[in-house]
């Protein structure tokens, strides 16, 4: 398949300084020059030292060529964070394959698009994670996927027509092929080695594609500013198929020489342990699972010292939650942010001060640069919001198959990130809202962050998240709905109590939401980000059973006024 990327020369030769210029293959062989024999993964089931890893890793690749699959091939593969997803990517690596990690929790519908439109090869999928058949799924979907050669399965259960993973994992295919053959494989830095499909906030999957150097420069973004060494233990419970579990668990052991564990399902209690037993040190994911941590109970009389820095990325953080973690155990939060497209774009440091590890997304990472502008394209003075655009070394190269809708996200050199923020005057960025969830009500926009952390003070609300919804009559302008979730044990939330904290904070009554949602769960992506789109249609939804006089659902409670 030949890709139309934004490469050219000029672009190349402006990133040339900045980009590692090297590969993930490089990176491990640096490790397992250096640290043979130290643990590098561990997954629930299995772990690899550094050799063990780089073994595996010669002989999947040689299985891959054995099969026939060749430089510029995508090998697609809905793995959860088990040790195969991190050998069959490095294996994809080594001979030039393109990568195409699939979130687990997706099914037929985003499966069948993105195994299409990426052209894949090779398929890897589990026989069963979570209680669902992906076998089963597959040979639905299989007709739709003419170019689909190979179904590999990872466990016991392998129907006909696919192949257990084990084979390449185990078969000794350097009988057949020369070791060294992978070697001879030249591989450009800035070759298309990721194609990772956006995980849907906005509802819009796109194939973002990323080069060598694109992704090892956003690593080595999170080893410098985190300060990770070789004596640090890293976990990560983000799927893998997402950037943060992707660059920051799959890839990070080998930038830093340090040993990576993985879970394939978020538990906060188990993470408790692996602190005590594994001496875990850092992690990143998004905000709701800092929340899930320091609510683990008895938290507070766990030998938790190795454990130094949490860095979150996706939202911005309440304050609070930082107020409350840190009154729980001495935990550093950090605050990022970054999109498929870009990485890791900014990043507080561990020695920021208190102002700007509660109330910023951090600074830009060396040769990333941010840009907030007004309605016009015009640049904002510090302190005042706008839309966000940046630019720099880990940008990708554009949206799989879309190279006219990739132009048109960009102005100059510049990506319109769709996301809205303040630059402070140091240069930290403050995050508000993504362009699609800007409110605006009677010629004033919503301050909706702020509502948010305002909200995430009150003792009893868990997650506060605030989004648009229609006028009452033609003209009015949009109105502000509160969608909350409770702590355990907490008493009713009414609207009457919301505003009357609101009132107590000195939040102006025309800022108020003018409808309230108590919600037992938020609809996420996979790696935890809260769909506000969902939330807008949920509310849509809602509003047109109340006015049908349909009442509330067992799931949510409504108030408004």
């Amino acid at each position: 398949m030949a890709l139309e990327t934004l490469l050219t020369p000029e672009y190349i030769e402006k990133y040339q300084s900045l980009w590692p210029n090297r590969t993930v293959i490089d990176y491990l062989r640096d490790c397992v020059e250096r640290y043979p024999d130290k643990v590098a993964i561990q997954d629930r089931r299995s772990r690899f030292t550094f050799r063990e890893l780089a073994d595996r890793v010669d002989r999947v690749a040689l299985g891959l060529l054995e099969l026939g699959v060749r430089k510029g091939d995508v090998v697609s593969f809905q793995l959860p964070n088990w040790n195969e997803f991190v050998i069959l990517h490095f294996a994809a690596t080594r001979i030039g394959a393109i990568s195409n990690p699939l979130i687990p929790v997706y099914r037929d519908r985003e499966i069948g698009y993105m195994v299409a439109m990426a052209e894949s090869k090779v398929l890897v999928i589990p026989d069963e994670f979570g209680g669902f058949d992906y076998p089963a799924m597959v040979e639905r979907l299989r007709p739709g996927w003419p170019l689909l050669e190979h179904v590999f399965v990872v466990g016991e259960r392998v129907p006909a027509g696919m192949r257990p993973f084990a084979e390449l994992m185990e078969e000794p295919w350097e009988q057949r092929r020369a070791r060294s053959e992978p070697d001879g494989i030249e591989i450009d830095p800035n070759e298309v080695t990721e194609i990772v499909f956006t995980s849907g906030t906005t509802g819009d999957p796109k194939g973002v594609m990323h080069t060598h150097n694109s992704l090892c420069v956003s690593t080595e973004y999170f080893r410098e500013r985190l300060r990770v060494t070789p004596d640090d233990v890293v976990f990560m419970a983000s799927t893998f198929a997402h950037q943060t579990g992707f660059l920051y668990g799959a890839r990070i052991q080998v930038h830093c020489g340090c040993t990576a564990i993985y879970q394939d399902r978020w538990n906060p209690a188990e993470l408790v342990d692996l602190i005590e037993r594994e001496r875990v040190s850092v992690t990143m994911a998004a905000t709701p699972y800092v929340y899930d941590l320091i609510h683990v109970e008895g938290i507070e009389h766990r030998d938790l010292r190795s454990f130094r820095a949490f860095c979150t990325a996706g939202a911005p953080v309440p304050p609070a939650l930082v107020r409350e973690a840190a009154a729980k155990f001495p935990v550093r939060i950090l605050a990022g942010w970054g999109q498929s497209e870009n990485g890791l774009v900014t990043l507080t440091f561990l020695d920021d001060s208190e102002d700007k590890l509660t109330n910023t997304s951090g600074y830009p990472c060396p040769g990333m640069e941010l840009l907030v502008v007004d309605d016009e394209g015009k640049p904002c003075p510090p302190g005042v919001e706008g839309d966000l655009w940046c630019r720099g070394p880990a940008m990708f190269v554009g949206y799989l198959k879309r190279l006219n809708f990739t132009r048109e996200q960009f102005v100059g050199d510049w990506f319109k990130t769709g996301d809205r923020a303040v630059v402070d005057e140091d240069g930290y960025i403050r995050l508000a809202v993504r362009s699609s969830d800007v409110i605006r009500r009677r010629g004033e926009q919503v301050p909706v962050t702020m509502l948010e952390n305002v909200l995430h003070e009150h003792p009893d609300v868990a997650v506060a998240q605030v989004v648009a919804m229609p006028p009452e009559r033609a003209g009015d302008g949009e109105r502000a709905c509160a969608f909350v979730s409770l702590k355990p044990g907490a008493p009713p939330f009414t609207i009457d109590r919301m505003r009357e904290f609101l009132r107590d904070k000195g939040v102006r009554m025309q800022d108020w939401p003018d409808w309230m949602e108590v919600v037992t769960e938020f609809p996420r992506t996979p790696s935890g980000k809260i769909q506000k789109y969902v939330l807008r249609r949920m509310i849509q939804e809602k509003l047109d059973a109340f006015r049908a006089g349909a009442g509330e659902t067992a799931e949510t409670s409504s108030e408004h006024g």
